[in-house]
């Protein structure tokens, strides 16, 4: 092996289309890649790939992801002259419910939002471009003219043919045995041919990344399921062109393959594969058919295509695929191990999501950060709970049967529960609370009265859901008397020694050198500005912060935090999520009901908004920070998981005068859109800066203490800003849910990033960005006239920069 190399400065494991396109993109960026591939090129799963490329999903850059994909293999042929099978021919997805139908048109109005043509279309519209079909159940469809499909081996030989011509080393047949981890540090990578040393290893083995990764402590969240699609000879009438046509009401999907049909979907009750460990030596290996439990899919489709039922059957394809417990895939750096990279899991559309993710992920390699945010399929969305492959393998099941079922607005996963409870779970479930999850953890939604016959359950739909009258009833409460929210999920962790102040000063944006007892509401800047943590930190002892975060993000913040510390400097950052419970009082009452119960004076001259302070409650030490999400007086109270039940009962038996009751986190919801407060992943993220967000008070600018992304804040004020978070406000029965369309003067300029109803002032709020690529100031926002798009309908909605509620802050200072 003369040619084999013994230095690279990446290597990439795994040689399927996701691998292949990471090395196409790293060399072209002038990486020396090494690709390995155990057997051949595609002989893990991409080989047996269905092949279908579509683009929306329920977020922008993924969207945009997928998008760059078509842009790619549209013109990789031409580059590299390997034969690719790509055709845009369109994509049909077709709605036989009334339910569907507005999910359909919501989705047109979401493409419609991300810059993408999806026509709607009518029944005899659809047939007209899918004419085998039948069209008797049919209310409507949609079409996407840039969707297509592809040959999965020949797309991907021809990425790896792009790669060699860049200078990329592929080499087949060439098992990797170890990752070479030297206190931390990758150094190298031994094959059954030698080894390597390099200092970026970049795994993209699909279904066996799982395994892989682990051999260095690396966590990747999935597991192996059958995936069936059946290919037939040639029916007459099957045109060249024909559209991939995908019929969620039953479940399945089509594209054409030389004069016949591929078909295949997504049963409810999908097959688990390899529980005990892919076989060894297994690749370019099919598992047996399954005519029986296939045979589901096959009536039903049947139904749509009558052609299928004389049709000869050329092979009824089973192979097994990597998927995720949310259906989305698994891109970025471990946070376990520096400069390990992970690109895997593509819940059977990795041919659609290869060109993108290859290219973010080289991106991510070589630059030290995504080229967009990418949160929906960021390793570090998981969390302790997918650690367990029973608990990954139970929710992966459920996820993957949802694939073609309606996605509801606030759907909840029902598997693999309950998982991680707070000490009151039982408590405040016999109370009436209907539960959601969140990495994990159980957290109530809202409270059912069931005295009064309300259901203690969530019931899905696209208009009014059956806990929007609950809600409204704890709202009333929040601004009126005062509510007690179980937050004990709440990601908490500790930076401590002698440097925890200048440590956590370079990374948070925000001044955090405060006297003890102080408490900083803070952002963590990347370095072009983007916010990637969004979060409260308290200190407690000259060398100690306390800091909370959002539940679904204690592994990215944690990660964040710890790989930001300078080096050389003595602080360390510990989770202490499991330790404490939370327990948040709000409301104008909350400041009487909490002076009852302990000796300290909570008056506002006393305990002022923005402080914390360590108080007695019913023999507890607890740590209360006067702080607020819903824009009312109140206070978190963080105490010990072991006092959590008496320091409850206290609350509500002082409380129970003053009308104090349970709420949830969707009143949350409610409240916070009143009160203008972003959150985190969909109204604020590393694509959004400060100012853009309306979060500029919230940076030192004013003090001459240099952190983590201040040329960029410095940069923006001087250049302007392209974007500007905004509210809009709309009619009350006007429904929004997010993803909405924003007409500026009959002109898009963006689409709502979160969305609800505001129960105080009995309309329907939004929040997004007003965007304009030669900048954004107030003015500019404040002087347009504005329309939402809501399911293909335009509306008329006002905007505000302003909080719509209390926007002096007068409730919150009391």
């Amino acid at each position: 092996m003369s040619d084999f190399p013994n230095t690279a400065k990446a290597v990439i494991v795994g040689g399927g289309i996701v691998g292949c396109s990471t090395a196409y993109h790293l060399a072209k960026m002038g990486w020396d890649v090494v690709l390995l591939e155990r057997k051949k090129l595609t002989s893990g799963t991409t080989f047996h790939a269905a092949g279908l490329v579509g683009q929306l999903r329920s977020n922008a850059n993924i969207t945009q992801l997928l998008g760059y994909s078509v842009d790619l293999y549209n013109t990789l042929e031409q580059e590299t002259g390997q034969a690719t099978g790509w055709k845009m021919n369109g994509g049909l997805r077709l709605a036989c419910t009334e339910e569907r139908w507005t999910e359909v048109k919501r989705q047109a109005t979401t493409a419609h939002s991300f810059g993408l043509e999806m026509q709607l279309l009518t029944p005899k519209e659809a047939f007209d471009l899918w004419p085998l079909m039948t069209i008797d159940d049919v209310i409507g469809g949609a079409f996407l003219p840039t969707d297509g499909q592809a040959n999965p081996s020949d797309i991907t030989q021809s990425l790896a043919k792009g790669a060699r011509m860049a200078g990329a080393r592929i080499f087949e047949d060439t098992k990797v045995l170890s990752v070479d981890v030297d206190k931390g540090v990758i150094k190298g990578v031994e094959t059954e041919k030698g080894r390597i040393d390099c200092g970026v290893v970049i795994a993209c083995c699909g279904q066996w990344t799982r395994t892989f990764a682990k051999t260095v402590g690396v966590n990747v969240p999935l597991v192996s399921m059958e995936h069936q699609y059946m290919v037939t000879e040639q029916i007459e009438g099957v045109p060249a062109n024909l559209p991939t046509l995908r019929d969620p009401d039953r479940l399945t999907y089509y594209k054409e393959e030389v004069g016949g049909l591929v078909m295949g979907g997504y049963e409810p009750n999908p097959i688990p594969w390899a529980q005990s460990g892919i076989p060894r030596g297994f690749h370019y290996t099919l598992l047996d058919s399954d005519f029986d439990h296939f045979e589901q899919l096959m009536e039903l489709s049947l139904g749509r295509v009558p052609a299928l039922e004389t049709a000869g059957v050329k092979e009824l394809v089973n192979g097994p695929e990597s998927f995720t417990p949310d259906g989305n895939f698994i891109l970025g750096e471990a946070p376990e191990l520096k400069n390990f990279f992970v690109g895997a899991g593509f819940n059977a559309y990795g041919i659609a999501a290869g060109g993108g993710a290859g290219m973010a992920l080289a991106e991510w390699v070589a630059k030290g950060e995504p080229p967009f945010d990418l949160w929906p399929v960021d390793i570090r969305r998981f969390g302790r709970p997918h650690f367990d492959d029973d608990w990954i393998r139970t929710r992966t099941i459920e996820a993957y049967g949802k694939h073609y079922t309606m996605a509801w607005p606030s759907e909840e996963h029902d598997s693999g529960r309950p998982c991680r409870k707070s000490p009151l779970y039982d408590t405040l479930k016999s109370d009436g609370a209907v539960f959601g999850e969140k990495l994990g953890w159980e957290r109530p939604n809202w409270f059912a009265d069931t005295q009064a016959g309300e259901e203690q359950r969530d019931i899905y739909t696209f208009e009014r859901p059956n806990w929007h009258v609950p809600v409204s009833r704890e709202h009333k409460a929040a601004r009126e008397a005062a509510v007690l929210f179980d937050q004990t999920s709440f990601a908490k962790f500790t930076l401590k020694g002698l440097d925890a102040e200048a440590a956590l000063s370079w990374i948070a944006a925000n001044d955090v050198a405060k006297p003890v007892g102080s408490l900083v509401y803070t952002q963590m800047l990347n370095d072009h500005g983007g916010i990637e943590c969004d979060l409260t930190c308290v200190r407690i002892a000259e060398d100690e912060y306390y800091i909370i975060t959002g539940t679904g993000y204690a592994t990215h913040d944690f990660d964040w935090i710890s790989r930001n510390i300078p080096d050389g400097m003595n602080a360390q950052l510990v989770d202490i999520t499991s330790s404490n419970a939370v327990l948040s009082l709000m409301g104008p009452k909350s400041r009487d009901i909490l002076q009852e119960i302990t000796r300290v004076d909570v008056s506002n001259e006393a305990f002022p908004f923005g402080t914390a302070k360590t108080i007695g409650i019913a023999g507890c030490p607890v740590n209360a920070l006067r702080v607020t999400y819903v824009g009312e007086l109140g206070w978190e109270l963080h105490l010990p998981v072991e006092y959590a039940s008496a320091v409850y009962a206290a609350l509500h038996d002082a409380g129970a005068k003053h009308g104090l009751c349970n709420a949830g986190y969707r009143a949350i919801e409610t409240l916070r859109l009143e009160k203008g407060y972003r959150a985190w992943s969909s109204d604020i993220g590393p694509d959004h800066t400060p100012d853009e967000a309306g979060l500029g008070w919230a940076v030192k600018m004013k003090k001459n203490i240099d952190f983590k992304g201040r040329a960029a804040v410095e940069a923006q004020r001087a250049n302007g800003k392209p974007k500007i978070l905004a509210s809009f406000v709309a009619d009350g029965d006007i429904i929004l849910s997010g993803r909405e369309t924003i007409y500026r003067n009959g002109e898009r300029v963006g689409w709502l990033s979160s969305a609800g109803y505001g129960h105080t002032i009995g309309k329907s709020i939004g929040m997004g960005y007003v965007r304009n690529k030669s900048g954004v100031d107030n003015d500019f926002v404040l002087s347009g006239e504005y329309e939402l798009e809501v399911a293909t309908v335009r509306v008329p909605c006002s905007v505000h920069l302003a909080p719509l509620y209390d926007p002096k802050m007068e409730k919150v200072k009391c």
